[in-house]
């Protein structure tokens, strides 16, 4: 470790933040969860608007959680995960900077209000499409097909975001449904689709003793049929009865894989648990979709928050806790208590916006207001643990 008087090695001057993606992007995610969200808890508990054009402040949260912060998320995890697949660099650098800047300059611009509006648009978008290319052409050069299916899903990312902008502007009637309930259920098919590459993977390299984890070819090709439907269901039909067949096959199929992916000793391991919580809560939204037309108080809202704040937020922690240690050269299989703290906030975040409300309603706004302080702080936990990884060269002095 270097004092201040003495001079920095070759490894610290060269160090720069953009120089792989999940640098900038796991900050900008951290930060922007807290502001996002302080602002949603003063917009939903005071019953202030976001002054962008008649644009509902509901719409402004869900735009902005969905392209905002996970898809933030979304570019670091593939800017960095692609290097790896492909054996090609990724942007990094002033292309770097640039993208991230994009995706910046959109989020102050939908915040500033209508006025605004357009250069929102803009922005956003040109993120999008620039993501689109910087995971497409690393792909491309080394025809690595078997990606197609994650960069088809940024690319309709970047289709659904403009129907939205097209539906603000008056252009596309159902734009905007159509950009937020389609970008939720192409961010719900990542999830699976990377839980299915990875979660078994991190569970036999991360315990202690060995395991051998079960996959099965059906259930993988029944999760992508029954999801397929189920989502353009969800986006276009919105036929009540439909989505509930398809939503407890899909409980059905999922829980399976969490049978066939469970080994006890993951809850000694808080990265490996939080994945798999995660994806238990995704299981518990199917169940709670298949339960809306048969009980009053399973609404639509909850099944829905139950895949945002579970397979999203606690998720996307624990994944950008998990990434941060590998890539920055420290042990996956020992983070710091803090992280497990701010996964267990989340927990009952989860508890609180989704269980409560289930025997409890009247004190729905409680509960929602308690769902929003626990991510707040966890995500604070998760800020105060990981910029200092984020921002330093790598323990082992290696490049990324």
């Amino acid at each position: 470790m270097n004092t201040l008087n003495e001079n920095p090695s070759q490894a610290e001057i060269k160090f720069n933040i953009f120089v792989l993606g999940f640098r900038p992007f796991f900050l900008a995610a951290g930060v922007f969860s807290i502001v996002s969200m302080s602002a949603w808890m003063a917009i939903y508990g005071a019953g202030l608007q976001i002054p962008m054009a008649g644009l509902p402040s509901s719409y402004w949260h869900a735009h902005e959680m969905l392209y905002g912060y996970t898809m933030a998320v979304v570019a670091g995890f593939l800017l960095t995960a692609i290097k790896n697949w492909t054996g090609q660099q990724t942007i990094q650098y002033t292309a770097l900077i640039m993208l991230c800047l994009m995706w910046l300059g959109a989020r102050a611009c939908m915040l500033l209000g209508a006025n605004f509006f357009i250069p929102a648009a803009m922005l956003d978008l040109g993120f999008n499409f620039c993501l689109l290319l910087a995971v497409l052409v690393p792909v491309f050069k080394v025809k690595q097909w078997r990606q197609a299916g994650i960069v088809l899903v940024v690319f309709l990312m970047a289709l659904f975001n403009t129907l939205f902008y097209l539906g603000v502007f008056g252009v596309v009637d159902a734009g905007t449904y159509w950009g937020i309930y389609g970008a939720l259920f192409l961010l719900l098919a990542l999830v699976m689709i990377m839980l299915r590459r990875v979660m078994p993977f991190f569970i036999e390299k991360g315990l202690d003793e060995t395991v051998q984890l079960k996959n099965s070819l059906f259930l993988d090709s029944a999760s992508i049929v029954l999801f397929l439907l189920f989502g353009i269901n969800e986006v276009f039909i919105l036929d009540v009865m439909t989505s509930s067949y398809l939503a407890l096959l899909l409980f059905i199929v999922s829980s399976a894989r969490l049978y066939n992916w469970y080994a006890k000793g993951i809850w000694r391991k808080p990265l490996l648990w939080g994945i798999y919580s995660a994806f238990m809560v995704i299981t518990l939204g199917f169940l709670l979709f298949a339960l809306v037309p048969y009980v009053d108080v399973v609404t639509r809202s909850l099944s829905i928050h139950a895949f945002t704040l579970g397979g999203f937020g606690l998720l996307t922690l624990s994944m950008m806790s998990r990434v941060t240690l590998g890539h920055t050269g420290r042990g996956v299989k020992q983070p710091s208590s803090w992280i497990t703290v701010a996964q267990w906030l989340l927990v009952m975040g989860v508890i609180s916006r989704v269980v409560v409300p289930l025997f409890f309603q009247r004190f729905y706004l409680e509960s929602v207001f308690m769902s929003q302080l626990l991510w707040i702080i966890g995500f604070a936990i998760f800020l105060v643990v990981n910029v200092p990884f984020l921002t330093k060269a790598r323990a082992d002095a290696a490049e990324g």
